[in-house]
């Protein structure tokens, strides 16, 4: 369901009570490391207003409703990577905040084959708020945060921790990490080979999804556009469902990344 670029100014809708989190969740925004970290797809929470979205909590905690793991994977690299991260906590069935606000993904009636009651019509009004109060302060404080560092004369490169499904609409998927880039692959090529290297990894380019203009939107505004050295990171959720296995990830990662960029 794309954003409407009409919207009825007459019906202002207000999404976000007074006391509901704010859609920015973030951690060590004065981190001295050249890499930022970003999760789009961190959270599944829904604000009150939109009632569940007329699902089940544990619908909204399947894997629909966000990247399992991802988020804990994200707080202890930042940890040992003393980088500065920024996610969102609310479902990406509420907006997608990694879609382009006109791409019909942006909020989705149905996903994986579950239909999503609350997103079955929804107006540009309502459109609107999910964008103005999730989507835009969510990359608006990225912006910032690149925007300080620039300032400050401080490198930086993006990477976007997200996971996967390790089956989708009935295929599985055998990778069990992806590296996904589109238009300068230098960080993510290298990674990929990097994680290759490690040995018993299938690493995937570009899979499982293609990273485009189109069906994207972090990578291509805040690292592209910027011209920094970015990759969007896909782990496996089966690989990151449990403590052990995000300390083994963000560990793994804390110990590659910084000599394939010193390299770049």
């Amino acid at each position: 369901m794309a954003l409407s670029a009409h919207s009825d100014s007459h019906c202002p809708v207000s999404l976000l009570a007074a006391d509901e989190a704010s859609p920015v969740w973030t951690q060590r925004l004065d981190g001295t490391s050249p890499f930022m970290l970003i999760g789009d797809h961190a959270g599944c929470a829904v604000p009150r207003r939109l009632a569940s979205l007329g699902l089940s909590e544990a619908e909204l905690r399947r894997h629909i409703g966000w990247d399992i793991g991802s988020a804990e994977v994200a707080l202890r690299l930042s940890v040992m990577l003393k980088a500065p991260l920024v996610m969102q906590r609310y479902s990406r069935l509420v907006i997608d905040c990694n879609r382009p606000l006109h791409s019909a993904d942006s909020i989705v009636a149905i996903s994986d084959g579950t239909v999503i009651p609350g997103n079955a019509s929804v107006s540009a009004a309502e459109m609107e708020a999910r964008a103005g109060e999730i989507f835009q302060p969510y990359h608006a404080a990225i912006s910032a945060v690149l925007d300080e560092r620039k300032r400050q004369r401080a490198a930086s490169a993006l990477i976007a921790i997200h996971s996967f499904t390790p089956i989708w609409e009935g295929r599985r998927r055998p990778w069990q990490v992806g590296v996904l880039y589109n238009r300068d692959p230098r960080l993510a090529v290298a990674l990929g080979k990097a994680l290759e290297g490690e040995g018993g990894l299938s690493v995937g380019y570009n899979e499982p999804y293609d990273l485009s203009d189109e069906t994207d939107h972090s990578i291509p505004e805040h690292g592209e556009r910027r011209g920094l050295p970015h990759v969007e990171l896909e782990i496996r959720q089966d690989l990151i469902a449990d403590a052990a296995g995000q300390q083994q990830w963000a560990a793994r990662l804390a110990r590659l990344l910084p000599p394939l960029l010193a390299a770049l």
